[in-house]
């Protein structure tokens, strides 16, 4: 596999791994009424999706293996 696309895979995992830390021990009420945690949540939600799109793109091979909803 290429540099790159390893690169983004890191990407993706470390960025899943943030949201479990972050969240890990917290209930829904927990999450609604912090701020700073959605936030944090919600931008490694958008490295994760930058990521994946990049792969997708640069590296069909390796994106092809990402279930997508609808297809």
């Amino acid at each position: 596999m290429q540099p790159e696309a390893l690169k983004y895979l890191f990407d993706i995992r470390e960025a899943a791994l943030k949201i479990r830390r972050f969240t890990d021990g917290k209930a829904e009420g927990d999450y609604l009424s912090d701020e700073l945690l959605q936030s944090a949540t919600e931008r490694q939600f958008e490295i994760i999706g930058e990521a994946v799109n990049k792969l997708c793109k640069e590296f069909a091979n390796v994106g092809s293996r990402f279930p997508t909803i609808g297809r």
